[in-house]
């Protein structure tokens, strides 16, 4: 994974951001493997004397494709989460110099 650190000179994001922003996006990325993985693994016909069949046996295929899609996040996956944080930490940043522009604005503050 590649470290991505703000522009020191007029960012507004903490290194705590940034690590929230990063983690956001491998979760992201881990929603989209384990939709591909459930699919991949849905397609798997299984003999019935070999692993049981049933609900037992769908709940376990279920675990494990979530469990595989987020080791590969974790481990780089297919390179989303390093797409996607550029934009996620431009979004950050505009929401932190928003609250200094607008602060305290509307009826709930």
């Amino acid at each position: 994974m590649p470290q991505i650190n703000a522009d020191p000179a007029g960012s507004t994001l903490t290194q705590s951001q940034i690590a929230r922003v990063r983690k956001q996006a491998e979760d992201y990325e881990g929603v989209f493997l384990n939709t591909l993985t459930k699919q991949m693994f849905s397609s798997i016909k299984t003999d019935k004397d070999a692993m049981g069949g049933g609900f037992g046996e769908e709940t376990w295929r279920s675990m494990q494709a979530e469990q595989l899609a987020n080791t590969m996040a974790q481990n780089g996956g297919l390179g989303l989460a390093d797409q996607l944080m550029p934009d996620l930490l431009a979004m950050q940043e505009a929401a932190n110099n928003q609250s200094k522009i607008m602060p305290n604005m509307g009826a709930y503050k």
